[in-house]
């Protein structure tokens, strides 16, 4: 049984080759500590472009009209495109993969109330355009577009933030009336917008859009979300599917991909998915290599510490120490310079990373959004809680007692199986 003379002697065994066991534990604690690093930096680069991804569906797909590239039945290349009211209330009717929808009219506008005004975007959309790109009210903000605005026509506007802030200051906007393009539209909500952007649109109702700003039947693009379409197979077939479907209703090649364009953020997702994963195999292999290395150096150690003491083994192998005391007693000793230095390692790499997230949360640099007045380019993050999960660096520092165990147990069960004469007969 294993108790306090164990690792008194132990201890003293150590003790006696103290440069030689600081190499080998600072070997073990480096690995460690590179480990717990490289995941946090791994982690940091993950969470930078997932976040700057954070209001967009995984599986939104956005479509606009441009020119043809090739002569298709006696018609001349570069004709424009131009996607209409029936290719929206085509879109769930031909595909069954489609779930919400919406299109959308861009047009620039004055927004005016009392003497204030503000110059910015209007867009006319459907009610699932809320769904589709998040746009979210705070209780008591007012709502966004519904059926029977769209039904009826209504002149009613949904505003940003940064436009309630311009126009009606420290008043209450919902309710009240500002005027866009010489109409009146009544304000029914303020949706949330964390960076209180100058680019922020308003919205109204596509209808309304549409007799507003004289689109007739047509319209900008569309957008909408899909069920059942995940892998780079299910994408490009659905994508050929689509160009197919619309290539039928405007008359141009199936293959002309100049005809129509086509943002799957599936495919984004999937690609950036590919990307950090494969980035995150790369550092386990690194951090893992490191850790193996700290472990040989403990396995060469041990065989070395065992040579040594061969002499004393035979020595207690023939006044009867038991072969499994004598193999325990070698075992302990690598697994407390596993254990001891590798929760060291743990430590500095759990700390260092805790360290440089805090440093970041205080700068900004963990919430870039904060500091960001809408402008290209800002909000963005590459970078951003690069820490790590303690039960991941606890799994790995078990991992790499586990492996001290291992380290000690080979060597030890070599010296006791040599006969004790022979063992004290070793120089």
């Amino acid at each position: 049984m294993f108790d306090f003379d164990n690792f008194r002697e132990i201890w003293s065994t150590m003790m006696k080759n103290k440069l030689r066991t600081f190499l080998t534990g600072f070997s073990v604690a480096w690995g460690i500590f590179m480990l717990v690093v490289l995941l946090g930096a791994g982690n940091g680069l993950k969470n930078g472009i997932m976040y700057n991804f954070r209001d967009l569906a995984d599986n939104r797909v956005e479509m606009w009209g441009r020119f043809t590239s090739k002569a298709w039945k006696g018609m001349q290349p570069n004709r424009r495109i131009r996607f209409t009211t029936d290719d929206y209330y085509s879109l769930k009717r031909e595909h069954s993969e489609i779930v919400l929808t919406s299109a959308t009219i861009y047009h620039t506008d004055t927004l005016a109330y009392n003497k204030e005004f503000f110059t910015g975007e209007t867009n006319g959309v459907f009610p699932d355009h809320a769904k589709i790109n998040f746009v979210q009210f705070y209780q008591g903000k007012g709502r966004f577009i519904n059926e029977i605005d769209i039904r009826d026509r209504r002149k009613v506007i949904t505003i940003s933030p940064r436009m309630a802030e311009v126009l009606f200051r420290d008043k209450d906007p919902l309710g009240q009336y500002i005027e866009c393009n010489n109409v009146m539209f009544k304000v029914i909500g303020v949706y949330y917008d964390k960076n209180m952007s100058n680019n922020s649109p308003a919205y109204i109702p596509f209808t309304t859009a549409q007799l507003l700003y004289n689109y007739g039947k047509y319209l900008d693009n569309m957008t909408f979300t899909v069920k059942g379409v995940a892998t780079e197979a299910e994408n490009k077939a659905f994508e050929q599917r689509m160009r197919t479907s619309f290539a039928r209703r405007h008359k141009f090649d199936p293959t002309d991909e100049s005809a129509i364009g086509m943002w799957n953020t599936g495919e984004a997702f999937r690609m950036f998915r590919a990307l950090t994963t494969g980035i995150m195999a790369f550092i386990w292999i690194v951090g893992i290599g490191t850790l193996m290395a700290g472990i040989v150096g403990v396995s060469n150690i041990m065989l070395v510490t065992v040579r040594e003491r061969t002499r004393e083994i035979g020595i207690r192998k023939a006044v009867g120490a038991k072969p499994g005391s004598i193999l325990m007693l070698i075992i302990f000793e690598a697994i407390l310079i596993t254990a001891a230095f590798g929760y060291v390692g743990m430590f500095l790499g759990i700390g260092l990373t805790e360290l440089i997230d805090y440093g970041m949360t205080m700068s900004g640099a963990n919430n870039p959004e904060t500091a960001s007045n809408g402008n290209m380019g800002e909000g963005m993050s590459i970078f951003r809680h690069p820490t790590v999960s303690l039960g991941i660096a606890v799994s790995a520092t078990v991992l790499l007692v586990i492996a001290g165990v291992f380290a000690g147990y080979f060597p030890a069960r070599k010296a006791v199986n040599i006969s004790a004469v022979e063992a004290m007969n070793t120089e």
